[in-house]
């Protein structure tokens, strides 16, 4: 049994083997919490939480410690927090609970270790000290900069030459740069914003020293793998590798890169200027959270994702339909079990989710068209197990149907099926046709099936 990941560095798929298969190590860069997560940022935590989950099943549940790192001094929290006449905590500590509260709404598992980049400028001060100490960073009116000519390396992950990269960068201009590519650890606070003393002047850090100071502080100076959007291999992560590897002499930072690919609105780029940025807070409010889940696991993790309504809506159908299998299936007394081989190899193989989607679907199959009472019982474990190593199938089959709906209405909406029910068996399709349009004026979505129909509530709103 391996696990096998395409890795961004050597552009490769390449069998997974940890530097210490007691102690694997995870780190996924996390959100700036200065607003709500929309959810092209879910696409990542919903990507390496499939992974986390796997790795846990391969190594066992403490072997694996997953890093996720909250970004809590920004420009843009700065920025907010002068506007609102508060301490940048307040910013944050707000959006924080509301990202979990978000992200547990996906189903995602939290992650083991989050760290806070304020929580470690002592460790932030000390790494570049040491980069200024060998020579790869140097102080200039009141910044400390890296020094892009020093690492000769500098552009392996992006596989850009340093030329390239100035060209095509919205690269700062200063003065007081050696070089064009150079970039800033450091930097004098503006007149309102936090600050904190080191031995170049009072200030505060730059974005990509952060994740470096924070992975060493936490995981070591080498970790198995580090994950994070498409969007971060340049500069953030190709910013990371110098750092790291410069400031110990190292010949790695991560073992492994991960990166999802970008998750656009119906074929544009989501973006503020264009009005079509989705947040997850407002989404889970009229689309269950494991609906947005599938959907964002419905393609592959490292190909961009089109998000449109009739992915959300093909997601609930997906759902319904193993769900359905379940509900109809309640009688059989299963607890969720071990998941069939071609599942886990899916998941083994560079997280193939499609693949290992439809796995489920013949799971389900197998469960419907089973006869005998072990056979089902296995069809019903092995499925219940199949999708907790996904996080699908974690609701009760009947409260998945029901959604929001509250006893009073599901029991008229129950009424109405029966009473349907006996209609079509007499052929009486006039009182069939006034049933059918009670349903759809209180909002109920009704999916015949073989063994009968099942419903749930529609959705109210547009995307």
């Amino acid at each position: 049994m391996s696990v096998f990941l395409h890795d961004t560095l050597t552009r490769q798929k390449r069998e997974f083997v940890p530097a210490d298969p007691k102690r694997v190590t995870l780190y996924v860069c996390g959100p700036t919490v200065y607003n709500y997560a929309h959810i092209g940022n879910a696409r990542p935590v919903v990507v390496f939480d499939v992974l986390f989950r796997l790795l846990r099943r391969v190594y066992g549940d403490d072997a694996v410690i997953y890093a996720r790192n909250i970004t809590d001094v920004d420009d843009r929290i700065n920025q907010a927090a002068i506007e609102q006449g508060v301490d940048i905590s307040v910013i944050t500590d707000k959006f924080t609970a509301i990202y979990h509260q978000d992200m547990d709404a996906l189903g995602a598992l939290r992650p083991t270790i989050e760290p806070r980049a304020t929580a470690h400028i002592g460790e932030m001060v000390t790494l570049m000290a040491d980069l200024v100490q060998r020579g790869h960073a140097y102080a200039a009116e009141g910044h400390v900069l890296f020094d892009t000519a020093s690492f000769a390396e500098y552009g392996q992950l992006s596989g850009r030459t340093l030329e390239d990269m100035i060209a095509g960068a919205r690269v700062e201009v200063a003065p007081y740069k050696r070089n064009p590519a150079d970039f800033v650890l450091w930097k004098p606070s503006k007149p309102g914003e936090p600050v904190w003393d080191s031995p170049w002047g009072p200030g505060r850090p730059g974005w990509h020293l952060e994740c470096s100071a924070m992975i060493e502080k936490n995981l070591g100076p080498e970790i198995d793998i580090h994950g994070g959007g498409h969007d971060l291999i340049f500069p953030h992560h190709e910013n990371e590798i110098a750092q790291s590897r410069c400031a110990h002499d190292q010949p790695v930072l991560a073992r492994y890169w991960m990166h999802n690919g970008f998750l656009d609105m119906d074929g544009e780029k989501m973006s503020k200027s264009l009005g079509n940025v989705k947040l997850v807070h407002q989404l889970i409010q009229r689309v269950p959270g494991e609906a947005l889940r599938w959907a964002l696991l419905g393609g592959h993790y490292r190909a961009p994702l089109d998000w449109t309504e009739s992915l959300i809506e093909q997601s609930r159908k997906s759902l319904d339909r193993l769900y359905g299998a379940l509900q109809r299936a309640g009688e059989v007394e299963a607890e969720a079990g071990e998941p069939p081989k071609a599942f886990v190899d899916a998941l083994e193989d560079d997280l193939n989710t499609p693949r290992a989607m439809a796995e489920l679907f013949a799971l389900a199959k197998t469960l419907e068209t089973a006869t005998k009472e072990p056979e089902r019982e296995a069809a019903k474990s092995a499925l219940l197990g199949a999708g907790a190593l996904m996080g699908f199938l974690q609701a009760d089959p009947n409260a998945w149907f029901k959604g929001a709906a509250g006893d009073d209405l599901a029991a008229k909406v129950e009424a109405l099926l029966a009473e349907r029910v006996q209609a079509r068996k007499a052929k009486d399709w006039a009182t069939a046709d006034r049933i059918r349009d009670a349903l759809n004026a209180l909002n109920v979505v009704v999916m015949d099936g073989p063994d009968g129909a099942t419903w749930r509530l529609r959705d109210s709103n547009p995307t």
